[in-house]
């Protein structure tokens, strides 16, 4: 495959949405090389949906993918059961693997959306790291008790007097050997992922292999503006949303971030929205209308011109001219099962205390009668409609 070395594609792809490179003018020379560079993005399968937020280095990975590089999706099936504790207050819940390998099938598909799948390499760590004593003994000796504890949220769990367990801070070593298996030239990670990126560097150089450049790219926050992306937050877009689900959530994001998620999120031109950006701060353009846009936008990225469409005509008729909508997202309800089973399971809501929270806010409504539902146990009859928070209208079948 031909190598793409335009100047002007290069250093976009260094600067659009990225926050720092470790090496950048060694990567800019080898990206001018010529030879095909290893781009390596590794993700654990913790849930069975990505959500927008994943799609950051995803996107960028992509870009990689467009000048001719290989791109190395690393599958942590291994990683996954002991679970990533950057960023954490405390030890994730441990996965079975029966739990990782139905995510591992849900995130590939979901991949795809941004990838060109065919042309990526797939790899699963399990390959080099299960029932590989040896390796990880040796993996040991690459790093040090004193450099895994400097990391600022180990910090912050020992001064709290939280429990970290000796899987966790094996796990920036873990991550590392994988640039090692793979022989990464280049790793891509958010910027809460720099610790574990800079033990990868650390690791190939203990293994004597050369060492890859960093790209670290921002955390995008979720709808509530305040935390990072998460599902455990509640605060996502997932990628299968449905298309009207996916623009009311967009809709729904705070002003300040319109221009963040169109540059992270989105192909529109980084010059269209620095005018954007100049027409927001100077009151020139509407918020609502520019959101819309954005809205539109990501919609037909993961579904269609059609859907997005439909979505957008769908979404003023209903929150600005305050119809009802005619279309609605239909869940399925077994004999017994309460509304905030199938709402659950359906992944309306994310949990059941999401769900008792909103019917403690008066947010759950039932279409037919006008009355909020006040009790969390209610069992609903086919064919009922409700609205659920602010922009979710669902059907029970």
């Amino acid at each position: 495959m031909k190598i793409i070395t335009d100047q002007a594609k290069i250093e976009e792809i260094l600067s659009a949405g990225v926050e720092e490179i470790i090496e950048r003018e060694h990567l800019a020379l080898r990206l001018k090389s010529g030879k095909q560079l290893r781009v390596k993005f590794g993700i654990d399968p913790t849930t069975p949906d990505l959500h927008i937020g994943h799609t950051v280095p995803l996107r960028k990975l992509r870009q990689f993918q467009d000048l001719g590089h290989k791109a190395v999706l690393i599958i942590g099936d291994s990683t996954a059961m002991i679970g990533d504790p950057s960023g954490r207050s405390e030890t994730r819940k441990i996965l079975s693997q029966s739990e990782v390998k139905r995510n591992m099938k849900s995130y590939l598909r979901q991949a795809g959306k941004v990838l060109k799948l065919k042309e990526v390499e797939v790899r699963h760590n399990s390959e080099w790291l299960d029932n590989k004593m040896t390796t990880i003994l040796e993996l040991s000796r690459a790093g040090t008790i004193q450099q895994v504890l400097h990391r600022s949220d180990f910090k912050k769990r020992i001064d709290n007097n939280q429990d970290i367990t000796i899987l966790e801070v094996l796990y920036p070593l873990l991550q590392g050997y994988d640039s090692v298996a793979i022989k990464a030239d280049v790793e891509l990670g958010g910027t809460d992922q720099k610790f574990n990126l800079l033990m990868g560097r650390r690791v190939q150089r203990y293994f004597k292999i050369p060492e890859q450049d960093i790209l670290t790219l921002p955390l995008l926050e979720g709808i509530d503006g305040v935390r990072k992306m998460s599902k455990s937050f509640g605060n996502y877009i997932a990628l299968d949303e449905k298309p009207n689900e996916m623009f009311g959530k967009i809709m729904s994001i705070p002003d300040s971030l319109i221009t963040k998620y169109m540059k992270l999120c989105t192909n529109i031109p980084f010059s269209e929205t620095e005018k954007i950006e100049e027409g927001l701060r100077n009151k020139s353009l509407n918020p609502k209308e520019v959101k819309l846009k954005l809205g539109k936008e990501i919609v037909k990225m993961y579904h269609s011109e059609k859907y997005a469409q439909k979505a957008e005509n769908s979404f003023v008729n209903t929150f600005q001219k305050g119809k009802i909508p005619e279309e609605m997202t239909e869940v399925e309800m077994k004999e017994g099962e309460t509304l905030m089973d199938v709402l659950v399971k359906a992944r309306v809501v994310s949990s059941k205390s999401d769900f008792r929270r909103l019917v403690q806010e008066g947010a759950v409504i039932n279409l037919g009668t006008g009355e909020k539902i006040t009790d969390p146990s209610f069992i609903p009859g086919s064919g009922m409609k409700f609205k659920i928070g602010k922009r979710r209208f669902i059907k029970i079948f």
